[in-house]
């Protein structure tokens, strides 16, 4: 949507024009899947999609929010001094979250705004539309009242948001992803420690391609709770022998040593895909940094066979975009990206045979699925920032 379209929408709204710009991306997730509440670590990177907002401030202490993206709920506002959720208030309860631990965090948030949001993050498809909406917000009000704040306590406040004022038991993942990206590169990032480290990502001859499956996620939320009970079972399990804090801090020989301890085949297999998909991620960056793509896609693969068959978070319309991938000559890699049964494939492809990547596996997917897939060309970008 160009700008001068939002521009003069923001007029008709509020009467005004607009202060300021605000940018958050969206972020996917290139390997290292289910890996962040185990204790290991995950590989995302910013991407060139993502949340703009137009902004400026108001006298009194009420916000008042459009988006382009829900015209139909029409203007929502709240004030500072009652942040509570409300289910009328819809996608605003992400922005109340976010001012509203600002607030406890000890900033002084002295007035409201007028917003105008434009989101061209595909909603529902797991390329983190709720942690860009939080990290644009938490930018936005460290820019306007000059809060000396860190960009990783934004995060924390994006995750305290997700956790404590929506209700979802989400991992940091998505928000350090969406505030922490940079340009060409993709972050390491250990979940427990937040050391994170920022990796090259090469792509000379090649496009990151992101498909969306238009599967509606209805099972994740609770196939999610129940892999993580599992997991922690299954550690409960290997702690009365090992001395460990996680299933992320055992390397592949130490773990089957000791599978044995685990008392059910599934939770062996639920451990087994922590365990080795960590492991994959720390040989993705390797492969990265020198400069091996052909294996970096091999990782790829073997991460979406693990989700599939050990972690059992795929799904028939997952499978069915992944493997149709797989049998196209140009595809470096491919696999499920984000919490599964549905939402999106991340794949990498030859930039010369793109066109035909994207014609060719959205007709296999539709022939198998009955739906159609959206493709992406997606661009690693840089991360939150003001325009």
């Amino acid at each position: 949507m160009d700008l001068l379209k939002l521009e003069n929408k923001f007029l008709e709204l509020f009467g005004k024009k607009y202060e300021n710009r605000y940018f958050a991306p969206g972020r996917v997730n290139l390997i290292g899947e289910h890996t962040d509440y185990n204790g290991g670590n995950v590989f995302p990177c910013a991407i060139d999609r993502g949340t703009l907002i137009l902004v400026s401030k108001r006298e009194d202490n009420k916000s008042r929010l459009y988006s382009m993206n829900f015209e139909d709920k029409g203007i929502i506002e709240f004030n500072n001094d009652n942040l509570i959720n409300e289910l009328e208030d819809s996608w605003v309860n992400y922005v109340k979250g976010m001012f509203k631990f600002f607030i406890e965090k000890g900033y002084d948030i002295t007035h409201g705004f007028d917003i105008l949001v434009y989101g061209d993050i595909p909603n529902g498809a797991g390329l983190s539309s709720s942690a860009s909406l939080e990290m644009v917000i938490g930018t936005m009000l460290k820019y306007e009242f000059n809060f000396n704040i860190d960009t990783v306590d934004i995060v924390k406040i994006g995750k305290l948001t997700e956790n404590k004022f929506i209700g979802v038991n989400s991992g940091i993942m998505d928000q350090f992803a969406v505030a922490m990206g940079q340009k060409d590169k993709a972050i390491l990032l250990d979940c427990n420690t937040l050391i994170y480290e920022m990796v090259p990502v090469v792509l000379k001859d090649e496009y990151i391609v992101i498909a969306n499956t238009n599967k509606r996620r209805g099972l994740a939320d609770s196939k999610y709770n129940e892999r993580r009970s599992e997991c922690e079972k299954a550690l409960e399990e290997l702690q009365t022998k090992l001395n460990i804090k996680s299933l992320g801090e055992l390397n592949i020989e130490k773990f089957e040593e000791n599978i044995d301890l685990i008392g059910s085949e599934i939770r062996q297999r639920r451990a087994k895909h922590a365990v080795y998909e960590n492991q994959r991620t720390l040989k993705a960056k390797e492969a990265l940094i020198k400069g091996k793509l052909d294996i970096f896609g091999k990782l790829m693969n073997e991460s979406h066979i693990s989700l599939r068959d050990d972690y059992e978070v795929t799904g028939h319309e997952l499978d069915s975009l992944v493997e149709a991938a797989w049998e196209f000559e140009g595809t470096v890699g491919s696999r499920m990206t984000g919490a599964g049964f549905g939402g999106c494939t991340v794949s990498i492809v030859k930039k010369n045979m793109t066109d035909k990547f994207i014609e060719e596996v959205g007709k296999k997917y539709t022939e198998k699925t009955g739906l159609v897939a959206d493709f992406y060309i997606a661009s690693i970008g840089d991360g939150a920032r003001k325009l």
